[in-house]
């Protein structure tokens, strides 16, 4: 991406702020937008889709606010690949500090009162758009790729499959051709007698006419017969080499297939319950996989916008958005919808369950989370093929 392309929304509530802000971006950047009215704000973002957010709030509270604001209601902001940057002052840094850790934002300035140290606010701007630049260079998810990588190496043993019948086939076919050659030869050697027989020649031109048909099966139907066997024996050994000729490219395959499969699925896990997302986490690493963590729905969406994940857990009950509204967002999304949810839940009752199958979850499963039971469902909602097979 070059910075000529890079599109920066400038979002404050107060016009002054956004117009400082674009100054001291505009000998860098040329395509910068403002957006300063609150009622237009979800409209401005969608119009804009922005690679960069700058949030120049003059509080912390205002920027979480209008972020939250953007999950609840815009219909794009999770289809849309962006980083936030926000201009905070010293006494919001540890919050803002954590609020970066966890995702929610990606990166902060320290910017009110207005430093000396002006050029870290183009310099954050460059860091988001190499970050960009990064993001889209990055594979599909380990699961997305694992199954690629199964379907080509599925390719060596349908090759196999089709080379053995296509060979048997033309095997058989030269010996039906050779097989017809004797039946033919057979047929015409008896043809003169027949003809003598049946008074169609005297019996003197038997030996005429028997010229005349070794003849033609010498030069015609023989002729013909031994090219028809001769092409099918090009085919037969054009398939060997065709086999053989694939057979780097069906190794690497093996060796592919066999790396992604010592690969770790990454799995989300959105709970506002520190003790239970470290809880699961242990669980789940010590089976092989990577555990991510968010406490809060906002949160979750970051994380899903930035990670390519394998799987979500998803408690209901969450502050900023709850577990549902979160997955109607993921769910909305094209290149997330893929993204199997398995959530975690205090409630049974119907009408929970019918809630979170029609936000999209795959599957549930209710609290306290028991361990077996909470990686068996995991399992299956990572590999549900496995399950049926």
């Amino acid at each position: 991406m070059n910075k000529e392309d890079l599109r920066i929304l400038v979002a404050s509530d107060i016009v002054s702020d956004a117009e400082l802000v674009r100054r001291l971006l505009r000998d860098e950047f040329e395509k910068i937008f403002m957006s300063t009215d609150p009622d237009r704000s979800i409209e401005d973002f969608e119009r804009i889709k922005p690679d960069v957010l700058l949030l120049a709030f003059n509080s912390l509270e205002k920027a979480e606010r209008y972020y939250l604001g953007l999950y609840r209601l815009s219909t794009v902001v999770q289809a849309i690949p962006h980083r936030t940057v926000i201009l905070c002052d010293k006494d919001d840094l540890k919050r803002v500090y954590e609020l970066c850790k966890r995702e929610y934002f990606d990166d902060y300035i320290l910017f009110w009162p207005l430093t000396h140290d002006t050029p870290r606010l183009p310099m954050s701007v460059f860091h988001a758009m190499r970050q960009i630049e990064f993001e889209r260079s990055l594979p599909i998810s380990q699961s997305e790729l694992a199954e690629h990588v199964r379907r080509i190496a599925e390719l060596e043993t349908t090759l196999e499959r089709y080379m053995s019948r296509g060979q048997d086939q033309m095997s058989q076919v030269r010996r039906s051709l050779d097989e017809a050659g004797d039946r033919i030869g057979a047929a015409l050697a008896r043809f003169p007698k027949t003809l003598a027989d049946r008074s169609v020649i005297q019996a003197g031109d038997i030996p005429k006419v028997a010229q005349e048909v070794d003849q033609l099966r010498s030069e015609g139907i023989d002729l013909q017969l031994r090219s028809a066997t001769e092409t099918m024996g090009q085919a037969v050994e054009w398939a060997t080499e065709y086999r053989q000729a694939l057979s780097p490219q069906l190794k690497s395959a093996q060796v592919l297939s066999e790396v992604i499969s010592q690969l770790r699925p990454v799995v989300l896990i959105v709970d506002d319950d520190e003790f239970q997302r470290k809880l699961i986490g242990d669980w789940l690493i010590r089976n092989d996989m990577q555990a991510l963590f968010a406490a809060s729905g906002p949160e979750a969406l970051g994380m899903v916008r930035r990670h390519h994940l394998d799987l979500i857990l998803m408690d209901l009950e969450l502050p900023g958005l709850s577990g549902i509204e979160a997955m109607r967002h993921i769910k909305s999304v094209e290149q997330l919808a893929a993204i199997p949810i398995l959530v975690m839940t205090g409630h049974s009752e119907r009408g929970i369950v019918i809630q979170s199958k029609e936000a999209g979850a795959l599957d549930f499963i209710v609290k306290p989370v028991d361990q077996a039971r909470l990686l068996a469902k995991v399992r299956r909602c990572l590999d549900p093929a496995a399950e049926a097979s």
